[in-house]
């Protein structure tokens, strides 16, 4: 098969599958659905894989599928760019998306949505892979939009519940304003470079550095990466965007670990890789994309700390996570940045669907504060949740350890403004991560069992109304199976990818570093001694010592002393108000921008509605034909001396007129 072919087909064929699942649904059945879907699926892995060897082999693709239309000098086509930061995307998105495909199939069994669920999922696919394979911005921004866009119906799938429309709606509208600036930047490079194709935009990036933008004066080149990472901080849930991604829990569980986890999320993080040659010629956006991913990566952090829902407190490492690549793009460590992204998608992936694993044995309870004793209920569950917990605060040779340290590392030796500050919180986000993993750890799988004192009123997710009773138990294996996959490289991928991903010469030219202003990476490479010396020489690091400590403190409070966390919540009650309430931003956000919306849609409807339309337009254009109306029949009287009294009087000034004129 020619290879174009092959291109062409990793995405059609999850697209095929979402079609027949969506439109013919009812007529095929669940078996149906979900045997087309993970068909389509399953069918674009092995190609990913094929490709992953043939461009392994040294061969590349960069060119035109179709040509949408040509305006001017602007041309829009639908084109694949293949190099080796494309397919270490696909294989990711392709296999976590196969697993989810497989788990959901036990998690979604008695839902009532089950082949639109399907349909959603597989079409979520498509659209991923639309935008990591595309070689413009025209075919990047589809992307973007279209994983949005299924984003907001798999939110509010189950859409009888307020919440969940309320969070979608929510997701939606914080995308929208983040996607505003990414137009912003696409639409700078259309118009100066003259094209949307990326090799011929990069050609131009010493050209477009030399520019100014005309309205605010600004280096042209900042403005264009600043406008593009405001994109990538609405996708991606960086402060102050991130607000979305808590809420979007309230979507199935293999919505979180697929998209806001493993897949769109990361969308942000792969684009500004993309465009590597463009913010390496700006420190300013370089600056700016560092500090705001160090925030993210300490004060999401800390959010995790006091949640009690297990779905959230994921979740919330997911943001912390997301912050953790963004300053390793900050830094110009690209390859570290995405490295990170890789691992991450394997224990996260592993870690939601462990955490759904544990909802469905518990008969849908997700507070972990009425779990405990799991272990020997769930054992599956328990130890690759364990191993996935591990793998996330970087625990030695296990792959969240060598993405994490090289992050930390590459922040240690750089030169970018406001390097301190994030070194300072990547290595205290180190502790807080920890911290809240470790204890939702211990409270769901260790301890006293306390999964018979469920509250009836508690918030379950899935679509049911039940309230099931008994112990916990172990998932079916279509749930099982997929986190033992997830599990196995969550362990081994790290040591494995180390040494040809972020000192080989793994990436070639899809990622670009200019080693003399930014020499991060440079000067990490000089200390690195292999995967295994790494890992050695970890266990005597500060990283190691604060993760460990992360570890004996939350054992400590949450096993041995329950009533200290008590008492000191009790303590810093304000602080922990400051927490729940999430440090204000959902009340900010709502008393400006919604409440000064519904300010100014208030004065619209008052004054524009009802004083200028219905008042002046409307009511005031009735009002004037009455009021002339009321002078016209004045003159209509029905006496004709009167009309030939008239006739007379515009006689003589039509002749006074004409008269005048000569």
């Amino acid at each position: 098969m020619e290879m174009k072919t092959i291109y062409l087909l990793i995405p059609m064929a999850p697209l095929l599958g979402a079609v027949v699942a969506g439109l013919f649904g009812k007529a095929i059945g669940r078996a149906g659905a979900h045997v087309v879907t993970i068909l389509g699926v399953a069918v674009a892995f092995a190609l990913s894989v094929i490709v992953f060897q043939d461009v392994q082999a040294g061969n590349t693709f960069n060119g035109t599928v179709y040509t949408w239309l040509q305006s001017g000098g602007l041309t829009l086509e639908v084109g694949f760019l293949i190099d080796k930061l494309t397919v270490m995307m696909m294989l990711v998105v392709t296999f976590v998306s196969l697993m989810v495909h497989i788990y959901t199939i036990g998690y979604m069994a008695e839902d009532p949505g089950y082949q639109r669920f399907f349909s959603y999922i597989s079409l979520f696919t498509f659209s991923m892979l639309m935008l990591v394979m595309s070689n413009n911005f025209v075919q990047l921004f589809f992307g973007w939009e279209a994983v949005g866009l299924v984003s907001y119906l798999l939110i509010g799938f189950w859409y009888t519940r307020p919440t969940a429309i309320f969070a979608n709606l929510k997701a939606f509208l914080v995308n929208r304003v983040g996607d505003f600036g990414f137009l912003l930047g696409i639409g700078l490079i259309a118009a100066y470079a003259g094209s949307l194709d990326y090799a011929e935009v990069f050609a131009k990036r010493e050209e477009l550095a030399a520019l100014t933008e005309t309205v605010t004066g600004w280096p042209l080149i900042t403005a264009i990466c600043i406008c593009l990472f405001i994109g990538a901080m609405g996708k991606s849930a960086q402060v102050p965007l991130h607000v979305w991604l808590p809420d979007s829990m309230e979507g199935p569980t293999p919505i979180s670990a697929l998209i806001h986890a493993a897949t769109m999320v990361t969308a942000g993080i792969f684009m500004v890789t993309r465009m590597s040659p463009l913010f390496e010629l700006s420190d300013t956006a370089l600056s700016f994309v560092l500090i705001i991913g160090a925030i993210t990566a300490l004060f999401m952090g800390f959010l995790g700390i006091i949640q009690n829902d297990i779905k959230r407190v994921v979740a919330y490492s997911t943001l912390s996570q997301l912050g953790y690549m963004t300053v390793a793009l900050g830094v110009s460590a690209y390859s570290v940045a995405v490295f990170h992204l890789m691992t991450h998608a394997f224990f996260k992936a592993l870690l939601f669907l462990a955490a759904g694993s544990v909802i469905m044995g518990c008969h849908h309870n997700q507070d972990i504060r009425y779990m405990g004793g799991l272990r020997k209920y769930m054992p599956i569950t328990w130890i690759t949740s364990l191993l996935g917990s591990l793998a996330l605060i970087g625990f030695p040779f296990l792959s969240g350890f060598f993405s994490k340290d090289s992050i930390i590392e590459a922040v240690h030796a750089s030169n970018i403004p406001g390097a301190g500050f994030a070194y300072f919180a990547v290595l205290a986000g180190v502790f807080v991560t920890a911290f809240y993993s470790f204890r939702m750890y211990f409270l769901v799988f260790h301890g006293k069992e306390r999964f018979d004192q469920v509250p009836h009123d508690e918030h379950h997710d899935a679509h049911h109304d039940d309230h099931h009773s008994g112990s916990p138990h172990e998932s079916p294996w279509v749930v099982t199976l997929p986190l033992v996959l997830l599990a196995i490289p969550s362990v081994v991928i790290g040591f494995l990818t180390i040494q040809p991903m972020l000192f080989g010469d793994w990436f070639g030219a899809a990622v670009f570093i200019d080693s003399v202003k930014h020499p991060a990476m440079s000067e990490f490479a000089k200390t690195f001694h292999g995967p295994v010396a790494m890992a050695l020489h970890g266990i005597t690091t500060l990283p190691f010592f604060l993760a460990m400590s992360g570890v004996a403190l939350s054992w400590f409070f949450y096993l041995k002393r329950p009533d200290i966390p008590a008492a000191i919540q009790k303590a810093l009650q304000p602080l922990h108000t400051l927490l729940e309430n999430k440090y204000y931003f959902d009340k900010f956000n709502d008393v400006v921008f919604a409440g000064g919306a519904r300010l100014l849609g208030k004065g619209l409807w008052k004054g524009g509605d009802q004083m200028l339309i219905d008042g002046v337009m409307v009511n005031g254009s009735a009002r004037l034909v009455g009021w002339i109306s009321t002078l016209v029949r004045f003159i209509q009287t029905g006496h004709i001396y009167q009309y030939a009294f008239a006739m007379i009087i515009g006689v003589f000034a039509l002749m006074t007129f004409w008269f005048n004129r000569f």
